[in-house]
């Protein structure tokens, strides 16, 4: 049994996420609040493993009360709900660089896809019931320490023999690329196209918060935009990023039968055929196998293959998935890929 806490100032969202959760055995409302305050009252007293938060209360905002969860309880899943505005996604982006796991657009829960929001709320529930780091309030209590990640022997990479660098994420990705970016050196001679499963209305911010990070100069993705070194493209929500030969995006909404849009895989797919050989590529944390066939594709036609391996990954779907199919050349944690970016090994 999964214990949730509801933490929300709106009565309607309360009853609607308690009701999402009351068709399934497995998992429980152990609890709400109506504010930060109260739900710092209630967390020890209903224990759970998860927290629904809003982004937007009165009082103590949905902010605040996550970093004093993150402070209280290290490890305490957090799942934001947010409305899709400018000032929504740049707090809810401020979340996740604060630790929260993943968020929901709550502005469905008045409209028509209830029940794809319903089914989407349910899988990132699921992620964290059947997570190897699930949290527990007894290894909590005991102090057990966190995971720790093994580092190997860093692959020799002569990037100067690649054209482009693409890389694709999903849950746990916004930080981890925050951390990529800030360990790419000005002098990097690839273009990079990156694949972040994101709700629409959030990629533009996201990019932007990237860019202020980074060396590269970092923009969402535009149809007929150039890749040229020193410049990344994040594909905009709701639309696939393509890469043409003469290495030019091409957004577009085909195909739209996707799981996910934008798709890891129609990116590095196109990119393997674009210039087959000379690309590298990297799948991070995500639940699912979105990015599997793409990597297998770029494997295939004599790429480069990197994926993040269990021992940092959020959620280890994605690079899972790659090394099944045999697509991986090297499986590294989050901090060997930043090393990689930052030592550039192998270039003259």
């Amino acid at each position: 049994m999964t214990g949730i806490l509801v933490v929300d100032d709106s009565p309607f969202i309360r009853k609607a996420i308690t009701r999402i959760f009351s068709g399934r055995p497995e998992l429980q409302v152990v609890g709400t609040a109506q504010s930060g305050e109260e739900a710092l009252e209630r967390i020890p007293v209903t224990r759970p493993q998860v927290v629904t938060l809003d982004v937007e209360m009165p009082g103590m905002g949905g902010l605040a009360t996550l970093r004093e969860i993150q402070r209280r309880y290290p490890g305490l899943p957090v799942i934001m709900l947010s409305v899709y505005t400018k000032q929504g996604a740049e707090t809810t982006l401020d979340a996740i660089s604060a630790g929260a796991v993943d968020f929901i657009d709550k502005s469905r829960l008045n409209v028509m896809d209830f029940d794809r929001l319903s089914r989407e709320l349910l899988d990132k529930i699921e992620v964290w019931r059947h997570a190897p780091h699930a949290y527990s309030w007894d290894r909590a209590a005991s102090a057990v320490p966190a995971r720790q990640t093994v580092e190997g022997v860093l692959p020799t990479v002569c990037w100067s023999a690649y054209d482009l660098c693409v890389i694709g994420a999903s849950t746990g990705g916004p930080p981890a690329l925050q951390q990529i970016v800030n360990h790419i050196p000005p002098s990097f001679p690839l273009p990079i196209a990156v694949v972040q499963h994101m709700p629409v209305g959030f990629t533009r911010p996201f990019a932007d918060r990237l860019d202020s990070l980074a060396w590269m100069r970092v923009k969402e993705a535009a149809d007929r935009n150039t890749l040229r070194p020193g410049h990344m493209l994040l594909a905009r929500a709701g639309a696939h990023l393509h890469i043409d030969p003469d290495l030019t995006a091409h957004v577009s909404l085909d195909p739209m039968d996707a799981v996910h849009i934008p798709s890891v895989n129609v990116l590095m797919e196109s990119a393997s055929r674009a210039r087959p050989g000379r690309v590298v590529a990297i799948l991070l944390t995500g639940m699912g196998d979105d990015g599997a066939e793409g990597m297998l594709a770029i494997h295939r036609s004599g790429g480069l293959t990197f994926a993040e391996s269990e021992a940092s990954c959020v959620v280890y779907g994605m690079p899972r998935a790659a090394l099944k199919r045999g697509a991986v050349s090297h499986m590294l944690s989050l901090s060997e890929i930043c090393q990689l970016f930052a030592a550039r090994s192998g270039d003259p």
